[in-house]
């Protein structure tokens, strides 16, 4: 099974491990992984600031860019329903709305990958500690990734999950909204680490990197005892703690 790996911005740029973790975790379960070098920013903060039009620029070279592949696996749900939402810009373009469609249907973040198609429930992970999980917005409620991650966390040896109260909340990240709206997604991410906080866990997982540098931003400079971890790196661990 051949998988094209779609980093992301923060990926390439601030959760360097968590890429590396993907590519570990697809090739040890058969993935031939590849990284088209010609990918870029998806759009995503162009498109939510309401720039649509200019938003097609950077679509049009993701399409092209992931043209040739037979899987895209994001480890972000954000940015992988990005690529969904490709499909929508062009609907008065048949030639490239097909194309969008295309690559829509081939595009998976990286625990729906492994539950849906890989069809792995158990990744033979080992990480010891207690730990509480963030759903991020974009990939429960646009994407529909709910239980995969879940489902694989519950499945790590040694790992104790403590369910986050309000998690269907949002972190105040949404982009470009913590940057015009800084007063408010100060509140909204006090109030999730305020949740954070009471649930005793030593770590903090998701799968989103826009959502873990908001929260764990919050969380250093309030100088709390909590790490932050993309879920690629509890799912790719053998033991650490």
């Amino acid at each position: 099974m051949k998988v094209s790996l779609f980093i992301t911005c923060l990926g390439d740029v601030f959760y360097v491990n968590a890429g590396k973790a993907t590519v570990e975790l697809l090739e040890r379960f058969g993935c031939e992984v590849d990284f088209p070098e010609t990918q870029t920013c998806c759009g995503q903060p162009a498109y939510n600031s309401g720039y649509r039009e200019n938003t097609k620029a950077a679509a049009k070279n993701m399409i092209n860019t992931f043209a040739h592949s037979e899987y895209v696996v994001c480890p972000s749900g954000s940015c992988a329903y990005m690529f969904h939402e490709y499909q929508s810009m062009f609907q008065d373009d048949p030639s490239w709305r097909e194309k969008a469609r295309l690559l829509k249907e081939k595009t998976y973040e990286l625990t729906q990958f492994i539950i849906d198609v890989l069809k792995i429930e158990d990744t033979g992970s080992e990480f010891y500690g207690k730990a509480t999980y963030h759903t991020s917005c974009h990939m429960t409620r646009l994407l529909g990734v709910r239980e995969a991650p879940l489902k694989l966390l519950s499945k790590v040896k040694g790992l104790e999950m403590i369910d986050l109260p309000e998690r269907e909340s949002c972190c105040g990240f949404g982009g470009t909204f913590s940057v015009k709206m800084p007063s408010i997604s100060e509140q909204m991410v006090d109030e999730k680490v305020h949740h954070i906080e009471g649930t005793e866990a030593e770590y903090l997982i998701g799968a989103d990197g826009g959502c873990l540098m908001n929260i764990g931003g919050r969380i250093n400079r309030q100088k709390k005892p909590i790490k932050v971890m993309h879920i690629a790196e509890i799912l790719n661990s053998r033991g650490e703690s």
